[in-house]
């Protein structure tokens, strides 16, 4: 189920060159043009394209209907159990979004379709990694449930790692940092946020480095702190205002939860 974290597609050299194209795109926020590359006459090229538009809901709020229809074709491709549940992941993901984002209470419908990927990835597997980081969000952002948020951040973070999911890794450490940050552990939330923020950057992936920069700025004392808020000011004016959320926190004065 790499397709769907989409991490190591296109991330090193002498990866495919669609998959390096389709990267470049994602992490420059043109998650359209980026679909726009994949054909889906096969489950995984659906299934990646369904990802893209899905992504691209959480970081811009727009794009719902195409995500829906794009997930409608993948479920239709989909006749394994792995990709049964790599689509049913991805519904997860959506319901989340519009829930979180504040579209649609899709909260049941979140937990459901994860629940589903849960009966269709077994442990161990690869994508089971990117279930647990989302049964995580779940629990810390719908259930305000922080002890089993952080219990599933842990479980993905050491998925991640087996699989050598970089990009994957980035999100758990920023998680378990901002869990961290909240029980008031800041070395700890510090080198989380710190080791995110490096992955990230190595990884080129600069749709996500802002919201990096500003979770380590919650943890560090000034004059730092205000530098990189700066900084992610200026790279988030350069996308455009991607992702539209980080706004509310890059205005003064700046809020510390983490959305992505």
């Amino acid at each position: 189920m790499a397709h769907t974290a989409m991490s190591g597609n296109g991330t090193t050299a002498g990866d495919d060159p669609l998959q390096t194209a389709v990267w470049r795109l994602r992490s420059r926020a043109c998650w359209a043009d980026a679909a726009a590359l994949l054909q889906t006459r096969t489950a995984d090229a659906a299934l990646q394209r369904a990802a893209l538009l899905v992504e691209r809901c959480l970081y811009t709020e727009q794009g719902w209907e195409e995500a829906e229809d794009a997930l409608r074709t993948a479920e239709a491709l989909a006749h394994t159990d792995d990709e049964r549940g790599a689509a049913a992941c991805e519904r997860g993901y959506l319901a989340y979004a519009a829930t979180l984002l504040g579209v649609r209470d899709r909260a049941d419908e979140a937990r459901a379709a994860l629940g589903r990927t849960a009966a269709l990835i077994p442990p161990g597997a690869a994508g089971r990694a990117l279930l647990d980081f989302r049964r995580g969000l779940v629990a810390q952002n719908l259930a305000d449930a922080p002890q089993a948020a952080r219990a599933a951040f842990r479980r993905a973070h050491a998925g991640a790692t087996a699989h050598g999911d970089l990009l994957l890794l980035s999100f758990t450490w920023r998680h378990l940092a901002g869990l961290s940050l909240r029980e008031g552990e800041l070395a700890e939330a510090r080198h989380g946020f710190a080791e995110s923020l490096r992955i990230r950057e190595e990884l080129g992936y600069l749709v996500g480095t802002a919201p990096a920069l500003v979770s380590l700025a919650d943890a560090e004392a000034e004059p730092e702190a205000s530098r990189l808020r700066e900084e992610a000011r200026r790279l988030f004016q350069l996308l455009g205002g991607v992702p539209t959320w980080l706004a509310r926190q890059l205005a003064p004065p700046a809020a510390g939860a983490a959305t992505a």
